[in-house]
């Protein structure tokens, strides 16, 4: 009985190797140790896009995945960017995280919530850093590390209509400074006794536009170390009461204030193709919007002193920290899917953002659209000379500072060195007290 026990016990043993080396010279890399096929590594990827923009991803979350059969990606689509915030903080506090966020916020890499990229980058061999636009992938870097990468981006550039400016006898050339813009705003105001007919420009509402043309006068949000806000220095009060004076006391230029959400965007949009402006600031984004039979695009000024560097900001996409190895992986290679050149140019024909590399310009497609429709290289070849967007690190009360300064500027009509000194001691005291200072 003994002997029986032990030749069975020998016999299993040699059965248990034999399944072993089996197992081992197979060159399946999915399948597992127990001899089960374990498939592609499935992820979501959640992303605030909605319409055609939210059926352009799905295109490339379908293109993807068959292209290659180790990730499967599930799109999973957020009401807004908010939501998008809200729900992962409900996500990480469960530790049930999608693998792949699109954000505009990176901020909560300092909490720990994302992981640094920088080891994937490195052992990316097709990973070319000096593709991508300068401003975009700078606004991914969190404390000296990269954290996200950009999959699109947008900046404000100027849009006109070229029969008035024909008819004014100007050219393209009005616009290389913020000086000859005001000069060609001048003349291409029409005024019939007190009332305004066609006014010359129209900055958009808000802080935007006018901390653009800040930028593009040399002039800075914070110190080099982060410790002093600077809103209340000679380039921001020069710049911004050069504003008011154009819309208060010469009146040649003006803006929307008004209505519901959008609205003021609308109406100013609607001045311009209606004839009732000669041209404002908008995003890049207004492209679906307007009839380029009538009006034409170009880049942002500088001023006759400075180069022009206003704002590009990137939608970003990072992978959660407390997704799996596997996902991470899995991840990495969506997000740079998603924002090689090819697909980059893909995604600006079809949308109107900015693709985030500069070889999206020698993309046969891209030139070839971009020869029928030259407004989209716009955008793109401001980004490459853009200031990267501001990270407000008191968690937004900088940019509230600033907003009550711009209304009182623009709409109030109160002196740029009032408004921006009153914004400058709240917003000195809410960074003061994130940076420990007394």
């Amino acid at each position: 009985m003994v002997k029986t026990r032990a030749r069975d016990g020998f016999l299993l043993m040699i059965a248990m190797v034999m399944m072993f080396l089996a197992g081992c010279g197979n060159g399946n890399n999915n399948i597992s140790a127990n001899n089960v096929d374990v498939g592609p590594v499935e992820i979501e990827f959640w992303y605030a896009l909605g319409g055609k923009l939210g059926e352009n991803v799905e295109a490339l979350i379908s293109e993807f995945n068959a292209a290659q059969d180790g990730v499967i990606v599930k799109g999973v689509v957020q009401g807004n960017y908010e939501e998008t915030q809200q729900k992962l903080q409900a996500a990480i506090a469960s530790k049930n995280v999608p693998a792949a966020v699109l954000t505009q916020n990176n901020d909560w890499a300092r909490k720990g919530y994302f992981t640094a990229l920088d080891d994937y980058i490195a052992a990316d061999t097709a990973f070319n850093k000096d593709d991508f636009i300068p401003a975009f992938l700078q606004q991914g870097v969190v404390d000296g590390k990269q954290f996200f990468l950009p999959l699109y981006g947008t900046t404000q550039v100027l849009y006109y209509r070229k029969d008035m400016l024909e008819k004014a006898g100007l050219t393209e050339d009005v616009f290389n400074t913020w000086e000859t813009l005001a000069d060609a705003s001048a003349k291409l105001t029409v005024k019939k006794g007190d009332t305004t007919e066609v006014i010359g420009w129209m900055p958009m509402w808000g802080r935007e536009n006018m901390m653009d043309a800040v930028l593009s006068r040399g002039g800075r949000i914070l110190s080099e170390d982060g410790k002093t806000v600077m809103i209340d220095s000679t380039e921001w009060i020069e710049t911004w009461e050069q504003f008011r004076k154009w819309i208060h006391e010469e009146k040649n230029m003006g803006i929307h204030s008004s209505g519901q959400g959008w609205e003021y965007w609308y109406k100013t949009i609607n001045d311009v193709m209606q004839g009732r402006a000669a041209g404002y600031t908008g995003s890049s984004g207004d492209q679906g919007d307007l009839d380029f039979n009538i009006v034409a695009a170009h880049t942002q000024p500088g001023w006759a002193s400075h180069a022009p560097a206003p704002i590009a900001q990137a939608l970003m996409a990072g992978i959660p920290t407390l997704a799996s190895d596997e996902q991470k992986q899995a991840a990495y290679e969506w997000i740079t899917f998603f924002s090689n050149s090819k697909n980059t140019a893909k995604w600006s024909i079809n949308t109107g953002y900015i693709a985030v590399r500069s070889s999206a310009l020698e993309d046969p497609d891209y030139k070839a659209f971009s020869e029928q429709n030259p407004q989209i290289k716009v955008p793109l070849i401001q980004a490459q000379s853009a200031s990267s967007a501001f990270i407000d690190p008191t968690g937004g009360k900088i940019d509230d500072a600033l907003k009550i300064a711009a209304d009182k500027v623009q709409i109030e009509n109160v002196s740029a060195a009032d408004a921006l000194r009153e914004a400058q001691e709240k917003a000195q005291e809410e960074l003061d007290k994130v940076t420990g200072a007394k």
